[in-house]
């Protein structure tokens, strides 16, 4: 059985399924003495200190291992059992009603559950899972029993669960855990982060893996296209198996590229950056040898929370990544909500097409209070690295400026506070919607650099929902008008003496390199893993010939003829 979910992190498991319990409760209504009351909080609140010393220690090995900012997750866990209001209710029950402590906190606890279940906001659903793990802490730690944790484990074993807690994921080494699969979760949750942090194949969202899968079961998990086989037959089996061999001798050749220059045979030298969500994925760029962060996706930083961050919480995270990648610059791109990334209390209205609507720049530029915060953080942090700026959808000339506008607003008020900042930033326009590339000429004249986004230049282009299975097949980067497209961009900026580079999952492909390096792109940006990867396409090809191949692909007028040529041309280049 084949199931499809979404990959987190890259690479191929075959191993047998350990499938984790969401360790369910049934609690009898015991009641207690009146002489017994007092003995019952202490047992109560003795539950609750050891419990607290249990997920500290978890946070100091999770900082050990891969970082402080990942063990913040659990200050969360921490409130909720230094809660007074928690603690004085259930005492308060204890004494009024007399029952166990352990049946009263599971009531609580499931009437927390149901009240943050019903309040419409993303930032309190996501709290739900932390009252859920932090209650079956207590709870275990009130009856006395023992988890089955992933510490605990004996064998290498590939974990299956509806979802995967922090503290379940803290807890899981490299050695035993060979991979895992869930029913529900993203690409941008901490279970996902952590994952690619411990290098961990994974994939999220299957929707019914615990149901279809059993322990023991043979699982195939391939993290690179998001894909999960129960039970394969020999020759799967067989398949994949000689894939993982290619990909580990692959791996360990493409290791040895890391620090050497991505550079044509005939000596051009191509810029490699990395796309990265969160300022702990630094350190992951810089040892895959980035040469700077060509996309910066702030939004992450504003979702899943309660309130807007502060414009020192921002500038503190851009001052890091900018510290971290000196002297490479990064190129942070301003907020980009709309869409399928919503705040609910920033009031943005529900539509019935998110990806047209008020969305990134155009939700900027009509509130310019939370623009003016991030870009003041931002200008705050250029004096620390080379930091550079890039508008998101950018539809023309006119936003542009606008947005310029209010960067020069803010660029007053910092030098009025004699606040240091990089008077000589560049600010860069993200070439993802049609009407940008066919005007780019006239956007080249005012903006620093350009950075093509393929995701949405495509789906824009084509009118297909990438999102969408129905349709998935007309999502196709070799259509000719997206090539088209991409020419025009790089020519008008040439023509203006600005570089252009691309942060879009086509530079991330390598059978697309050498058409890209001749359409004349001078920077990729990508996914920190795939870095070596495009490098070693880089090194196989001359640039002069691949002008020459995107001269003939830029003739042919039907995609099935350009997919051929580029698959023979590909095939002809040493990998």
């Amino acid at each position: 059985m084949t199931l499809k979910g979404i990959a987190v992190s890259p690479g191929i498991v075959i191993g047998k399924v350990f499938l984790l319990n969401s360790e369910s409760f049934i609690i009898p209504r015991a009641t207690i003495k009146k002489e017994e009351v007092f003995k019952e909080i202490e047992r109560f609140k003795k539950v609750l200190g050891q419990t607290r010393q249990e997920i500290i220690a978890l946070q100091e090995k999770l900082s050990r291992e891969i970082g402080s900012k990942h063990s913040d997750i659990f200050n969360a866990h921490l409130l909720i059992l230094d809660d007074p209001v928690l603690i004085e209710e259930i005492t308060d029950k204890i004494k009024r009603r007399k029952f166990s402590a352990e049946y009263l906190f599971q009531q609580v606890i499931r009437n927390y559950e149901k009240a943050f279940s019903k309040i419409d906001d993303d930032y309190f659903k996501e709290r739900i899972s932390d009252i859920q793990d932090v209650g079956k802490r207590v709870l275990r730690n009130l009856l006395g029993g023992k988890k089955t944790n992933l510490a605990n484990l004996k064998e290498e074993v590939v974990v299956v669960s509806y979802d995967l807690s922090p503290s379940d994921t803290a807890l899981m080494h490299k050695e035993k855990v060979a991979g895992f699969a869930t029913d529900i979760g993203g690409r941008t949750s901490h279970t996902a982060i952590m994952a690619r942090s411990l290098e961990i194949p994974a994939v999220v969202g299957l929707e019914k893996i615990t149901v279809k899968a059993k322990n023991d079961d043979l699982l195939i998990i391939d993290g690179d296209k998001g894909v999960v086989i129960i039970n394969p037959r020999p020759e799967v089996i067989k398949k994949y198996r000689k894939r993982k061999a290619e990909d580990l001798k692959f791996t360990q050749e493409l290791k040895k590229l890391r620090n050497l220059p991505a550079q044509t045979k005939d000596g051009f030298v191509m810029e490699m950056a990395a796309n990265i969500e969160l300022p702990e994925e630094i350190g992951s760029a810089l040892k895959e040898g980035a040469q700077g962060v060509g996309l910066y996706r702030t939004e992450y930083f504003f979702l899943n929370r309660s309130v807007l961050p502060s414009e020192e919480e921002q500038y503190q995270a851009y001052k890091l990544v900018a510290q971290k990648m000196k002297p490479h610059p990064v190129v942070i791109r301003t907020l980009d909500l709309g869409g399928d990334k919503f705040l609910s209390h920033l009031d943005i209205p529900l539509e019935m097409n998110p990806f047209l609507g008020w969305r990134a720049i155009r939700f900027c530029l009509a509130r310019p209070d939370v623009f003016k915060t991030q870009l003041k953080a931002i200008l705050r942090a250029s004096n620390f690295g080379q930091l550079k700026i890039m508008y998101p959808m950018i539809s023309g000339i006119e936003e542009f400026k606008q947005a310029n506008k209010i960067l020069s607003q803010v660029q007053k008020e910092l030098q009025k506070q004699n606040i240091p900042f990089d008077k000589n930033m560049e600010i860069g326009a993200m070439i993802e919607i049609p009407s940008a590339a066919l005007t780019a000429d006239i956007l080249a004249k005012e903006a620093d650099f350009f950075s093509i986004g393929t995701n949405d230049l495509i789906q824009y282009s084509l009118a297909v929902d990438r999102v969408n299975e129905k349709i998935a097949y007309l999502y196709e980067p070799n259509h000719p008008a997206i090539l088209r497209l991409i020419k025009t961009v790089v020519e008008a900026a040439r023509k203006e003496g600005i570089w252009v580079g691309m942060c879009g999952e086509m530079c991330s492909e390598p059978i697309f390199i050498p058409l890209l390096l001749g359409l004349g792109l001078t920077k990729f940006s990508v996914s920190p893993l795939m870095l070596s990867r495009i490098k070693k396409t880089i090194r196989s090809v001359s640039l002069k010939e691949t002008k020459i191949w995107a001269k003939e692909i830029l003739n042919l007028d039907k995609i099935k003829d350009i997919k051929h040529f580029s698959q023979t041309k590909f095939e002809e280049v040493p990998q």
